[in-house]
């Protein structure tokens, strides 16, 4: 059986592709492999695949997203773990070894802190992510997770030096993690109901709720070409992806009980919308409407989760913060004043929820 396989997903990236390929091939061993998943590209990206790298494993075919493109790669892969890198990503010299050893058998001393997690527990981790322009500055270290589901980058924006111990984090970043494949069987993969967005979230979060954790692992160093861009489509497929994620993972109970706090979600990201301008006002109409007509869909989704749960909703969300970054979404002066307005309520919110079970 082969160690690790290294799964990209491509679509239109034959401008990344190159250097990505180039920089896992430089850290596989003899016992990996690496699986790209072209999505149906008109720019070539599959044929230069074909024809510069023929040690790469490559899948063709439609257009199914993040979530299904890597899903059909997991489903050819040999590999003991799996790996999972974004095109416009290049790993750094020891970033795959780094990534893996909490996974393997190996004694992993990275940190003191990770030594103290059970490595039975570790289920997937995820890399310290840095501008490919600016080395030194992080695009994430794992993700952060508000009890509503808004999730955002761990560290955006801020030093490397600032993240170099090992920790536990709420969820990976889809742009560069890790887990046993053995796990990706147990949890069924990713939703391809997500298409893409917030599927890296989704993941972690029923991980969780099977009884694992996710680790950031601050020595796999991988850099990344992140352009930051948002669009109504964008708007749409992140807000409807957070309430289908909170949907089928909460419990009945805890979903009633978290609706102060979820109303409160809702005036957050309704209100960012509407200061985005009439192109984006349709988004949540159109958020509900879709979540209404694939009520069945869900609900076959929450039935699912409930086969591998072992922890209780409450045991994840005391783990999650009560206080958004609002500082990624908007200005200095209005995230203060948006931080003074909502943090209380957010944890008057939570409080209110302690005392419930899962």
């Amino acid at each position: 059986m082969m160690r690790a396989s290294v799964i990209v997903v491509s679509y239109n990236s034959c401008a990344d592709l190159e250097p990505c390929i180039a920089s896992i091939l430089k850290e596989l061993g003899p016992q990996d492999e690496v699986i790209v998943v072209d999505n149906d590209s008109t720019d070539g990206s599959a044929d230069l695949v074909a024809e510069r790298y023929p040690m790469v494993r490559l899948i063709r075919g439609a257009n199914t997203g993040y979530a299904g493109g890597n899903n059909r790669g997991a489903a050819i892969a040999t590999g003991e773990f799996l790996v999972f890198l974004n095109p416009d990503t290049a790993l750094q010299p020891g970033a795959l070894a780094a990534l893996l050893a909490p996974l393997s058998a190996q004694p992993h001393a990275c940190s003191e802190h990770a030594a103290e997690i059970r490595r039975a527990e570790i289920g997937l981790t995820t890399a310290c992510v840095v501008h490919r322009g600016r080395p030194d500055v992080i695009n994430a270290c794992g993700n952060t997770m508000h009890y509503t589901g808004l999730t955002y980058c761990r560290g955006a924006g801020r030093l490397r030096s600032e993240y170099v111990v090992s920790a536990e984090v709420d969820a990976v970043s889809g742009a560069a993690f890790a887990m046993r494949r053995t796990l990706f069987a147990e949890l069924g993969g990713f939703d391809e109901q997500f298409f893409m967005y917030v599927e890296d979230t989704d993941l972690s979060w029923r991980a969780g709720l099977a009884g694992y954790r996710c680790l950031y692992v601050a020595e796999a160093l991988v850099a990344h070409d992140y352009q930051p861009s948002y669009s109504p489509a964008k708007a749409f497929y992140l807000d409807r992806n957070r309430h289908l994620m909170l949907l089928k993972n909460l419990g009945h109970t805890t979903y009633l009980r978290m609706l102060p706090g979820l109303l409160l979600g809702e005036a957050v990201t309704g209100g960012f919308l509407l200061l985005k301008g009439p192109r984006y006002w349709g988004v949540k109409p159109r958020v509900y409407r879709w979540l209404w007509a694939h009520r069945r869909e869900v609900r076959a989704a929450h039935r699912r989760v409930q086969q591998y749960r072992r922890a209780a909703d409450r045991e994840l969300v005391r783990r999650m913060t009560y206080r958004l970054d609002f500082g990624q979404l908007t200005g200095r002066i209005i995230s203060r004043l948006a931080a003074l307005a909502f943090h209380p309520a957010f944890w008057a919110a939570r409080l209110l929820f302690a005392g419930g079970q899962g």
